[in-house]
């Protein structure tokens, strides 16, 4: 990351707005890999607050060995501006990151749909919110989309594409192409959901740790100590379709046959009903086996091994 090359008509424009911890997490992110970043925030303490925080990020992960160039060279890409309009001018991107609240969104991509030009994609760092509401009654709703990133954006890289049904296919197109250019891993959301994906999953294991406090079944510190020290070896570098595909011989198909009824009485306790029905199971096992034959099961078994050892 950090060597993207630039087209020949220099390099990407990028408009943050919101100076806070995710905008300027965003403006290091752009700038590492070469664009060029606006940033604007009505707050003066915040804009005033910015620069020496952009230097702070780009001098702690330069150390890391994650900025290539000199730490001045990038924070030198990012400028701050009070005014959203001569911010936005010339973006070919404009990254929202203002408070998560609809009617605080709805008036920005108003505004925005008005600021920006035809080509301009703009995009919402909300967490929740799909750009269907945000941007409802925006000219500019087919060049809207949710861009939810991990937090902070440089240090966990997905980043979740959430286009609305009046999304124009080619926006999402170009919007994937420069969240790849800036060191990010885009995934697309296919259907508008409350938490995309990312919050549903986190919000999927913190409902079960809650119950299992208060069912007096472990305390915070074991439940942690699970994830930390077992489940979240694994996860750190495979997801748990992957995890139960390696766990079980014969794949993904022989654990949802020997684990599902299992996990639907778990969630039966809970009050859930989301059986891995036949025909759900044989779409996961298909996906699972165009990624992995089951013929390199073992190879990948041997990995899966090494990746664990690493981290022991």
């Amino acid at each position: 990351m950090g060597d993207q090359e630039i087209p020949d008509g220099g390099p990407v424009q990028v408009a943050v707005v919101g100076g806070g911890s995710i905008g300027v997490a965003f403006a290091v992110v752009f700038a590492r890999a070469g664009f060029t970043v606006c940033l604007t925030d009505p707050d003066p303490q915040r804009r005033e607050a910015v620069p020496r925080e952009v230097t702070e990020r780009l001098d702690r992960w330069s150390r890391a060995g994650l900025v290539t160039e000199p730490a001045e060279q990038v924070a030198a890409r990012v400028r701050v501006e009070g005014e959203l309009a001569e911010a936005v001018a010339s973006a070919e991107l404009v990254q929202e990151c203002v408070p998560e609240r609809l009617e605080i969104k709805q008036e920005l991509f108003t505004e925005l749909g008005r600021l920006t030009g035809p080509d301009c994609i703009l995009a919402s760092s909300s967490s929740a919110i799909p750009s269907s509401q945000s941007a409802q009654g925006s000219d500019a709703a087919h060049r809207s989309l949710v861009a939810h990133p991990g937090n902070p954006p440089l240090l966990i890289p997905v980043i979740e594409l959430v286009p609305s049904p009046q999304t124009d296919p080619e926006v999402l197109d170009r919007a994937q192409e420069l969240y790849s250019r800036a060191g990010l891993s885009p995934v697309l959301v296919q259907k508008e959901v409350e938490g995309f994906v990312f919050n549903r999953l986190q919000g999927a294991v913190l409902r079960e740790a809650y119950a299992l406090v208060r069912d007096g079944v472990a305390t915070v510190e074991d439940i942690d100590t699970v994830m930390r020290d077992g489940l979240g070896r694994r996860w750190a570098f495979m997801g748990p379709f992957e995890t139960v595909d390696l766990n079980t011989r014969g794949g993904i198909a022989s654990h949802a046959e020997k684990m599902g009824p299992a996990y639907e009485r778990m969630g039966a306790e809970r009050g859930q009903h989301d059986p891995w029905t036949p025909e759900l199971v044989a779409e996961v096992t298909r996906q699972r086996r165009e990624l992995l034959p089951l013929d390199q099961w073992e190879q990948r078994i041997a990995w899966r091994d090494e990746q664990l050892l690493r981290r022991s």
